[in-house]
């Protein structure tokens, strides 16, 4: 198959099963396609339409989002993990009201030089909000070329992708085909194996249950209910004095929390 008759099936896939329903997919506003980027990042996209949703209503603006207390902050993002991806949401809101005047910017270079904004994401934006044409890949792309053009080979690097990828992607209406080169990539895991596993950049996620990841989820609950002291968070997680001492450390670290007048406190 050509990357033209490729781009046939894919268009025609779209057309009859695309999850036209995505709230990212109504809006060309920049920070609304940021809030869903950075969301989408290791969590599943049923968890995260309702969280988008509050989101965009407690902090409906960069404005909104630069002045949120941390508390506020983390509340609306429980249950999305990775709490430090809300801290530089925040942080590159703040930079952007600050040294673009609230205006996003278009280019990539800046784009990329803002916090919590990598290629991938930068370039999501530029594609997504601006309509610009851009090469990038995340898992579902990755697994619709993988698939196509990579049927017998292991470790595939993202860079062998790239020609394939751009003759795939037409220069009209990109917004449309990474919409459905994301939906038919997530058909395709649905009837086979992850064609993902054939990429050098494959790595699967953690189990989350038993996972520093939970135990820290578990200390900042507590922290945004009410401040704890060392002995009071101890006793609620039953956490190893070590143990816990290497949580609060990671979570301080990460500016999430902050030790003051004897307790811990978001």
């Amino acid at each position: 198959m050509t990357p033209l008759q490729l781009r046939k099936r894919i268009f025609s896939y779209y057309q009859a099963h695309g999850r036209h329903d995505l709230p990212w997919r109504h809006t060309k506003d920049p920070y609304e396609i940021l809030v869903s980027e950075v969301m989408l990042q290791q969590t599943q996209v049923n968890r995260v339409i309702p969280k988008y949703d509050a989101w965009l209503k407690t902090f409906p603006t960069l404005t909104a989002l630069a002045q949120a207390p941390t508390q506020k902050l983390l509340q609306q993002w429980m249950g999305l993990g990775y709490n430090n991806r809300a801290l530089r949401l925040r942080e590159c809101a703040r930079e952007i009201v600050r040294n673009y005047k609230g205006e996003f910017p278009r280019d990539i270079t800046t784009l990329e030089s803002l916090p919590g904004i990598g290629p991938y994401t930068a370039r999501a934006i530029a594609t997504f909000a601006f309509e610009q044409s851009h090469i990038f890949i995340e898992t579902n792309i990755r697994a619709v070329i993988l698939h196509q053009f990579f049927k017998d080979k292991r470790g595939v690097d993202d860079q062998e992708l790239l020609p394939y990828l751009s003759k795939v992607v037409a220069r009209q209406n990109p917004r449309t085909m990474y919409y459905a080169l994301m939906d038919y990539g997530s058909y395709l895991k649905s009837i086979h194996p992850n064609p993902s596993r054939k990429s050098k950049h494959h790595q699967k996620q953690s189990t989350f249950k038993g996972s520093f990841r939970q135990k820290r989820s578990m200390v900042t609950k507590l922290l945004l209910h009410a401040p704890q002291t060392t002995r009071s968070l101890r006793n609620a997680t039953q956490f190893s004095p070590p143990l816990l001492k290497k949580v609060l450390s990671a979570l301080q670290k990460d500016k999430i929390i902050l030790y003051r007048n004897g307790r811990y406190e978001i």
